[in-house]
């Protein structure tokens, strides 16, 4: 970290907050204060650092940005990304204005001072109509940007308000529909300050024109690196971590900037697809050279632990952060889920009686006391709890999956379809709202309609077992056994290696589709894995029965194996004792009998008679 990363994110808690930007506000002042104080200040007062808050910040990074010949979307709908005929990006001029331009901007800003404070105190009371009132006269471009944003906010509460009058359905969407999002985004149609450009990324989004977004996004994050709700309304548009990994490069920073981490961390997290490189990647932001003390950086930690399922790890880094900051509420919900999964019901009764008190009116603490009760078995209080969470934020996908998983439990399949619908209109990204559609579907035996769900969350998580195994199952129940096998053996390949469930039933599916050498396959790693494991001979005598057998009805059966198989189960104390005694009498007989050059039918035939008395 250097004296320019400071002082930038320094200059942007102001600059975010004179916009009305509070949780890009809090989000840089909660950063600022996790560095050091010696080394903060330290790095303040160097000599060589010159920052001009009314200038906007540029990227530091040598490598080249790219390029957006025209703001305008390309024909195709996509990004027009024009390279030089090397293939190398063009660097996009980020401030192209004439210095006469800059300072009349300088000037207007001064002259608009006393509107901006009395704008800014309304914005802050949530009074936008009066904010834009008060800017109408105001010429610079702050008080451009904080006067549409304002507009903006105010008819997104009169759309949240009235969206009985606009809606065709009954039920409340849960993103209000805004009429005045075109009118809006004429307003910053031909826009090049950066902040400006984030707002036009805001309406293109809300318009659902993503590609659009994107770009914008980007020439704004060219211009105003800092502004952290540019990052996240970034992320909100990227579809799968295949895009995320195309999108990458097209960022103006190098991917060792903290910011580009810290961005591609929290997008991972949201697309519920973190890996172990997500996890270094918060090891090195929580050093001592960049914001070691963070208890935001160390909740995205305890988030890509929790979803790579390192429950244990995840706990204890929660437990740190709220030894830092007991009061945080963020990602609580998270920490509660930690706790249901691992059932540590103290911890996660008495973490809900101290956030009750804390704040009864977040969204995330009503989702915890429903964890709470739901582990307690008490599914009514829980979905109780996570309604209020709904009606506290209608956006709030958690409390819509969790509802649809509570009544799952209470066998209410049809309330469980409507919460996990949703869930889906919130956010179509998240895997979990399709799998619990593809659950409640079967619980009313209807797997065609489960299978199309199992897909879509599949298509969004495609490494996760339970998942691959969930579509076999529903092919298995169509009678398509052979897309069942597939979907097992594609379950297999990202399952422990110690797994023996999926392996038994890849054995009877090739039991059923008549292909005994398959079957026999699958039985004998079951067998492997349990003596590996040094499991009790009752959890795999039925698949060394069969392959034995299989062994003594085939030309070429390692009889030898069959033996050691039949002896193991006969000498144990399970079922099926008798029928492996039974069958080790035969074999023994068949092994006296002297064996020819080769075998012949009369010889493969006596062995098969073995099993038809």
């Amino acid at each position: 970290m250097d004296s320019r990363l400071v002082n930038a994110l320094r200059h942007s808690v102001r600059d975010c907050s004179d916009r009305g930007l509070s949780a890009a506000s809090r989000w840089s002042s909660e950063l600022l204060l996790s560095i050091p104080p010696s080394r903060r200040e330290a790095l303040l007062s160097d000599p060589a650092s010159t920052f001009s808050t009314s200038t906007p910040a540029r990227s530091r990074s040598p490598r080249p940005s790219i390029s957006f010949a025209d703001p305008s979307p390309a024909p195709g709908g996509g990004l027009s990304v024009p390279s030089t005929p090397a293939g190398q990006p063009r660097v996009p001029p980020i401030d192209s204005n004439p210095p006469d331009l800059r300072i009349q901007e300088i000037e207007w800003e001064s002259r608009d001072e006393a509107s901006l404070s009395v704008a800014q105190a309304y914005v802050a009371s949530k009074e936008f109509s009066r904010a834009v009132h008060t800017l109408r006269d105001c010429k610079s471009a702050k008080a451009r940007f904080l006067s549409i944003y304002s507009q903006y906010l105010a008819t997104e509460k009169k759309a949240l308000r009235d969206w009985y009058k606009l809606c065709d359905d009954r039920k409340q969407p849960p993103i209000p529909i805004n009429r005045s999002l075109l009118e809006l985004l004429g307003m910053v149609k031909n826009a090049t300050d950066p902040w400006l450009l984030f707002l036009k990324a805001l309406f293109l989004s809300r318009l659902s024109r993503r590609e659009e977004a994107i770009e914008s996004i980007i020439l704004s994050i060219s211009g105003y690196p800092w502004n952290w709700s540019a990052w996240t309304l970034f992320g909100n548009c990227v579809g799968d971590g295949e895009e995320m990994s195309s999108l990458l490069p097209l960022i103006p920073l190098s991917g060792d900037h903290p910011l580009v981490q810290m961005f591609q961390i929290k997008t991972m997290n949201e697309l519920h697809s973190p890996t172990e490189n997500e996890l270094a990647m918060c090891d090195h932001l929580l050093t001592d050279d960049f914001f070691k003390g963070s208890p935001w950086v160390m909740s995205l930690r305890a988030c890509v632990l929790y979803h790579l399922h390192d429950f244990g790890q995840a706990e204890k880094q929660f437990e740190k952060i709220l030894a830092l900051d007991p009061y945080r509420i963020d990602n609580i919900d998270v920490y509660s889920n930690i706790l249901y999964v691992t059932e540590n019901r103290l911890k996660l009764s008495r973490l809900a009686h101290e956030f009750l008190e804390l704040d009864k009116d977040r969204p995330e603490v009503c989702c915890l006391v429903g964890n709470h009760y739901s582990l307690r078995a008490e599914h009514e209080k829980a979905v109780k709890y996570f309604r209020r969470a709904t009606e506290l934020d209608r956006t709030y996908l958690s409390a819509w999956t969790l509802m649809g998983h509570e009544y799952v439990e209470m066998k209410n399949s049809h309330a469980a379809i409507e919460a996990y619908r949703r869930a889906v209109d919130v956010n179509r990204k998240d895997y979990r709202a399709w799998y619990g559609l593809g659950q409640a579907y079967e619980l009313l035996s209807m797997h065609q309609y489960a299978l199309h769900y199992y897909q879509h969350a599949t298509a969004l998580r495609p490494y996760d077992v339970r998942l691959w195994q969930a579509q076999g199952s529903c092919y298995e129940e169509l009678g398509r056994l052979r897309e069942a096998v597939e979907c097992h053996k594609r379950a297999l390949l990202g399952a422990d290696p110690r797994e023996s469930t999926i392996n038994l039933k890849l054995a009877k599916l090739h039991e059923d589709l008549n292909e005994p050498a398959d079957a026999a396959a699958y039985h004998r790693r079951v067998v492997e894995v349990c003596r590996i494991e040094e499991r009790p001979v009752q959890d795999y005598a039925k698949s060394s029965i069969y392959v034995a057998r299989h062994h003594m009805t085939t030309t070429g059966g390692d009889l030898l194996l069959a033996k050691e198989y039949l002896e193991r189960v006969a000498q144990s104390n399970a079922e099926e004792v008798a029928l492996a005694s039974d069958y080790l009498k035969k074999l023994k007989a068949i092994l006296l009998v002297p064996k020819p050059s080769a075998p012949t039918e009369a010889h493969l035939g006596s062995c098969e008679a073995f099993f038809l008395v």
